[in-house]
């Protein structure tokens, strides 16, 4: 995490003492991602091909549990790490690096760590992965303090202000009604249904949805619809915010309570790598949900943050902060070519960010196993 971002808590506002101390709670499997950059074109077989760059960080689920904590909300994550060299690295890089709490997560005695090795090329890339599935936690965590308790997640994650799930066909996770029930707005998205049937009844978690976060092709199959904007409004009447990803496009949401609708363009940028962007822009619309901000300024952020984090590489690497974020307003501000119209879309980062910031761009540290942090 960049020692340089400034010190934004975009739910200073909103803070009251009987408030959760967790501000965001999720889960899932944790990778170590290994990423090369710099390829010219994907690898051919029989052929050996050189990155002109490198990078390795957490990745898997610590992508979203990163880019959330570099925006200023308290994360907490459950998560299995290896007792290997990989999941101490990644423990110490998710815990030390980016102040993320781990006490509900666990370290596997004789687990090897799940690992991706990503290539970028071409505005596009390639993944190899390999792991195992973690064993439930059956003691206190390996890497917490001896006098820790035993982690009660599953059966009861932490009181918090919102949840993070991805939803699966016919698959339920208990834990997912109970942070409803506590008071946590969830916010899901989904992957693609491999067993093509692409019903909403067999989700049955998204009836603890605050918010669902479908790309257009996962909407349109869903709900049986051939326009991502006609999806997100049948979905808001499944759920309170609809909100549909549009690739290139931007996005386009849908509060189902209200029925006000928004649409936000995409920001032009040259991308590097995609690896992390949806985690990304869950991440800066779950901020802007948490901050109150209105729909259409929620849909800006989220789209500006998953446009920063494409022009670096990696997943947890590339999520912005901000310090990214006020370095990129600061530059297009200063852009003639820039359409006054456009950057007003944009206005309401003048009442979160410091009237100075550093010059664009930002040079990011890229972490490595063989280096400490």
């Amino acid at each position: 995490m960049s020692t340089d971002t400034p010190g934004i808590d975009p739910l200073q506002a909103l803070r009251a003492p009987r408030d959760p101390a967790c501000d965001v709670f999720l889960t899932g499997p944790v990778f170590l991602d290994i990423i090369f950059t710099g390829l010219d074109s994907a690898p051919v077989r029989g052929t050996e091909s050189w990155a002109r760059g490198m990078g390795s960080s957490p990745g898997g689920v610590a992508n979203m549990a990163t880019a959330l904590a570099r925006l200023g909300l308290r994360t907490s994550l459950a998560a299995a790490f290896g007792d290997d060299h990989y999941g101490e690295y990644c423990w110490d890089a998710l815990e030390q690096g980016e102040g993320i709490d781990l006490s509900m997560s666990h370290t596997v005695p004789g687990w090897h760590s799940p690992v991706t090795v990503s290539m970028a090329y071409e505005g596009e890339r390639t993944m190899v992965s390999h792991g195992h599935e973690a064993p439930a936690p059956t003691a206190a965590p390996a890497a917490a303090p001896a006098a820790a308790p035993a982690p009660a997640f599953p059966h009861c994650p932490p009181r918090a202000r919102a949840a993070i799930a991805s939803l699966a066909p016919g698959r339920s996770e208990p834990w997912v009604a109970t942070a409803a029930r506590n008071g946590a707005m969830v916010f899901a998205d989904v992957g693609w249904d491999e067993t093509g049937r692409w019903d909403l009844d067999a989700l049955p978690d998204l009836a603890h949805c605050e918010a669902f976060l479908p790309n257009a092709e996962e909407a349109m199959r869903y709900t049986r619809t051939d326009c991502p904007r006609a999806a997100a409004h049948a979905l808001a009447e499944r759920v309170p915010l609809a909100v549909v990803t549009l690739g290139a496009e931007g996005a386009y949401a849908v509060d189902g309570r209200t029925g006000a609708a928004a649409a936000v363009p995409a920001i032009e940028v040259e991308a590097l790598d995609p690896t992390g962007a949806g985690d990304v822009f869950v991440a800066g619309f779950v901020t802007g949900t948490l901050a109150d901000w209105p729909l259409a300024d929620r849909l800006a952020f989220a789209g500006l943050t998953a446009a920063l984090s494409v022009q670096e590489f990696g997943g947890s690497l590339s999520a912005p902060g901000w310090a990214e974020v006020a370095a990129w307003w600061q530059l297009i501000r200063t852009c003639a070519s820039q359409d006054p119209a456009a950057l007003e879309r944009y206005a309401f980062l003048d009442d979160l960010l410091p009237t100075t910031a550093r010059a664009w761009p930002l040079r990011r540290a890229v972490p490595t196993i063989g280096f400490r942090q």
